[in-house]
């Protein structure tokens, strides 16, 4: 399949094969830089690798150059109608502007942007949200919200940064149906080479709202579109973050340490395998290995069942079982299945690191 441009948000490569980007956005505003800072903070090192940061007003623009200084992610100053903020911003080190060309006045006005953008190597993304389409795109496509329509506002808007020949340009076009959504990028991916950011915007709260994300970006990227996404929750921007993170897994682009498998309850299931496997999950997280770690309720089946899993344990009826590769280690009574788990995963991790140490010391020989 053939790449998309590569841009850099700062030092974050976004197209053109790179891995797929995570993005979140702070709810601070960064006139509150101390809070700003500390969240911003907090997602990068929950595996954010681009956050975004609302400016609605001069005095957060101006706030901007204090906030970069403590912050080690990219910037992405998101930005509505008022060209002089994206300027503000640029001067104040921002390392990409989400932007609408066509809602920034006159061309001069356009001229103003594109110029800074280029002289400063600051990326601009087009978003287009479904609900917030003009009218005049609205009127061309049947008086509502559609695939179509948001793809021809998304080319207005690039059509004027290539007129400048500008084409640092990343594009998304989200909508809160996840079907419009998707219709939408892959409308958009025939027509453009430029890096797509992917997400389902007002997807809702947790539950509601990790799901439509899951199918809608999950779709694209197995289809080979995207190349950022963002899970738009209404709760902790940690938890869209930890969202993303479980979806790249998910799609098989990424692993971000140990993977949970767990089976469902049925009536040969003889522990509590709902606590069990959430204990577990706990627990593994703190292991830097990508391994597979299976929870399994029936020690008849669940060796089998598992046997991709690295490592995993079974339920029995007062005890179960140790297995790693499907073949079982040894019996372990109830109580001390997630402690044997474990050790065997704490003793796999640790020679592994150590492997790694070695083979460093003797390259640097």
């Amino acid at each position: 399949m053939e790449k998309t441009r590569q841009i850099h948000v700062g030092t974050v490569a976004i197209g053109g094969g790179a891995p797929i980007a995570i993005q979140s956005m702070s709810t601070f505003s960064p006139v509150d830089t101390e809070y700003a800072a500390a969240q911003i903070n907090a997602l990068h090192k929950a595996g954010a690798d681009i956050v975004r940061v609302a400016v609605p007003d001069r005095k957060a623009a101006e706030s901007l150059g204090a906030l970069r200084e403590k912050v080690d992610v990219p910037l992405v100053a998101d930005i509505h109608f008022d060209y002089r903020l994206a300027l503000t911003a640029m001067e104040q080190g921002i390392d990409a502007l989400r932007i609408n060309p066509g809602n920034i006045g006159s061309r001069d006005n356009v001229v103003k942007v594109v110029d800074m953008a280029r002289e400063k190597q600051i990326p601009i993304r087009i978003g287009i949200n479904a609900g917030s389409l003009p009218q005049h795109i609205l009127d061309a496509y049947g008086g509502h919200p559609t695939a179509e329509g948001m793809v021809a506002g998304a080319m207005e808007h690039v059509k004027i940064l290539e007129e400048e020949n500008f084409h640092d340009i990343v594009i998304s076009v989200k909508s809160t149906d996840v079907p419009m959504m998707v219709k939408a990028n892959r409308l958009l991916h025939e027509k453009v080479n430029y890096p797509l950011h992917l997400g389902v915007t007002e997807a809702g709260t947790l539950y509601r709202g990790t799901i439509k994300s899951a199918i809608g970006i999950g779709s694209l990227l197995l289809d080979g579109i995207g190349d950022t996404i963002r899970v738009s929750l209404t709760d902790d921007p940690l938890k869209e973050v930890k969202a993303a993170k479980e979806i790249l897994s998910s799609v098989g682009m990424q692993q971000y340490g140990p993977v949970l498998v767990s089976c469902p309850t049925c009536g040969r299931t003889q522990v509590d395998l709902i606590h069990m496997a959430q204990e577990v999950e706990e627990k593994i997280q703190k292991f830097k290995k990508p391994i597979r770690v299976a929870v399994m309720g029936c020690a008849v089946n669940g060796p089998g069942e598992a046997r991709e899993a690295d490592f995993g344990i079974a339920g029995g009826k007062g005890s179960g079982l140790l297995f790693r590769k499907g073949k079982i280690l040894r019996s372990v009574p109830e109580e001390e299945l997630i402690p044997a788990l474990m050790e065997e995963i704490e003793k796999f991790e640790n020679q592994y690191f150590k492997g790694c140490e070695f083979i460093h010391h003797c390259s640097a020989l």
